[in-house]
């Protein structure tokens, strides 16, 4: 059945869509609804997670948690603190949720320029009956931060130099065209169901090894 809607919100709905395709299941991190149990097996699996609204722009109130022996590091916007235990870690990160409802993402060690990390806005729309794309921009988090985004203090680059100095080995032109590839992939999937789609963003992070990654697909990308 075709929806008609012309944007979509949840981040969630947005990444059971696209995982209905066994060729991008690969490039999505893995993703739950936030619970106790789900926070503490996926820092089992991965030590590393994101904790992000499931509705929500700009980067606001996006939460990082790294296993550290046995201590746990949470990074909330400009703060960061150890906590011991894991239930207080769950009443931190209650306090901060603010009853929103949250999603847990398995967190990737993101490739960095001076040990700030960056990933990448593709933005591709429809033109009369075709999709053109719009940019493919890299965007470097402010020194001290994680978040990207340009709201946050980040720092827009050209993808080719986002590229070139943050994985100076990889070919520069066929990473590109394979995160485009990608996003027009993931369009074509998106519309199968939502065939009113105009605009697409698409933010993707190269991982250390230079693997696309998909975080998240925004219906109405500024």
């Amino acid at each position: 059945m075709l929806n008609q809607a012309t944007s979509i919100a949840s981040k969630w709905l947005k990444t059971q869509v696209l995982m209905q395709d066994e060729r991008v299941i690969p490039h999505i991190p893995e993703t739950r609804k936030y619970s106790q149990e789900n926070l503490r097996s996926m820092l089992s699996s991965y030590g590393l997670v994101v904790l992000k609204p499931n509705v929500g722009t700009g980067g606001s109130g996006i939460i990082l948690i790294e296993r550290q022996n046995e201590n746990y590091l949470l990074k909330h916007s400009h703060r960061q603190r150890r906590i011991a235990a894991f239930s207080s870690l769950v009443e931190a990160v209650r306090k901060l949720m603010r009853r929103r409802e949250y999603l847990v993402q398995q967190g990737i060690r993101l490739a960095q320029i001076d040990g700030r990390p960056l990933d990448y806005r593709v933005k591709i729309a429809k033109h009369g009956d075709k999709w053109v794309t719009r940019s493919v921009v890299g965007r470097l988090a402010k020194e001290g931060l994680f978040v990207t985004n340009l709201c946050s203090g980040g720092t827009l680059l050209t993808s080719k130099e986002a590229i070139r100095r943050s994985l100076p080995s990889l070919n520069v032109s066929a990473k590109k065209q394979e995160m485009k590839k990608l996003a027009y992939l993931c369009k074509d999937i998106f519309l199968r169901q939502y065939p009113l789609m105009e605009q697409l963003g698409f933010d993707f992070g190269l991982d250390n090894q230079g693997k696309v990654w998909i975080f998240e697909m925004n219906t109405r990308p500024h």
